[in-house]
């Protein structure tokens, strides 16, 4: 008898427990479909591409007659073997290696020099940021004339100082610094104002305090500015790896490639196997190595920054 009551008395809180999870199942595949035209949109946009794109790197392809053979892992021994295309990743990284510092350093110098509520504040930041809405095209060809050899501005301001003229884009040396110091000056203003939305954000009364602490600017700098906004610093640092990795347009423009491939990153010579000599299996390959350094490249950039934020 007691067995039987007691059952009886279990039952009402079993019922009530199967509707609330079933609730709350229901309630779990509601907000599913909030983000499931993201997901497919994500899925044909870049999931199915890089997918094609790997498959496609493990075949010949016959672009006229629409023929394919299976050629396994041959394109990437290819690769590996291309002292064209080994050049190309070189170029990349230290394109990389120079841009990406000179973004976080100079976007953040910006951001703390115009971080202030006045005409001549609001007149300066639209300046640094005007050059960002340009097309790669009109900055190509600005750059261009500033570096042509004996009446560009570099020449005439070489000559005024009594020094021989050099056009950079003709040396294997400082064509890619030269495309590097268009590129910052080009895409300076995004990270300027990502650290500017990041400083705004910083209350006002912790820099009261440290004021009355008699705290120096370097020091309120490092102790309270810089810990503040290190997400923001990782953020700029991952974009911009990211970036940068794509460099295409600066150098197809400006050099093509050259001085002697030394200005020739690795989409460039992606664009090049795939729509000039029409060696598409060979061009996918590139490309899957590059997305495969571009991982790296953000993964290091994050793991930094965890470690850095765990201490």
């Amino acid at each position: 008898m007691s067995s039987l009551t007691s059952s009886l008395a279990d039952a009402p809180v079993q019922d009530t427990t199967r509707v609330r999870t079933r609730s709350y199942s229901n309630r779990h595949w509601g907000n599913a479909l909030f983000v499931l035209p993201f997901v497919c949109v994500y899925i044909a946009l870049l999931v199915i591409p890089v997918a094609d794109g790997f498959w496609m790197s493990l075949h010949d392809l016959d672009v006229l007659s629409g023929d394919s053979t299976w050629v396994g892992l041959q394109n990437f021994v290819r690769l590996w073997h291309d002292g064209i295309f080994r050049g190309a990743v070189w170029n990349t990284f230290v394109f990389v290696l120079m841009t990406t510092p000179a973004f976080v350093a100079l976007g953040l110098a910006l951001a703390l020099a115009l971080n202030r509520q006045d005409r001549t504040g609001t007149a300066l930041r639209t300046i640094f940021f005007g050059s960002s809405v340009l097309s790669v095209t009109i900055v190509t060809l600005v750059w261009r004339l500033v570096f042509m050899t004996d009446i560009g501005l570099l020449a005439n301001v070489m000559h005024f100082f009594g020094l021989s003229a050099i056009n950079p884009l003709t040396s294997s040396a400082l064509a890619l610094p030269a495309i590097a110091l268009v590129t910052v000056w080009w895409i300076i203003g995004l990270p300027m104002m990502l650290f500017l939305a990041a400083l705004q954000q910083i209350p006002e009364e912790i820099y009261e305090a440290a004021a009355m602490d008699n705290a120096s600017r370097w020091r309120t700098f490092w102790a309270i500015t810089l810990p503040s906004i290190r997400r923001t610093v990782a953020l700029v640092a991952t974009i911009e790896v990211i970036l940068q990795f794509q460099l295409f347009g600066q150098a197809q423009l400006m050099t093509n490639g050259g001085p002697n491939n030394a200005s020739r990153p690795i989409v460039q010579f992606i664009y090049e196997a795939g729509f000039q000599q029409w060696a598409l299996g060979y061009s996918a390959a590139a490309a899957q190595v590059l997305f495969g350094l571009m991982l790296i490249g953000v993964s290091i950039q994050m793991w930094l920054s965890r470690r850095h934020d765990a201490q």
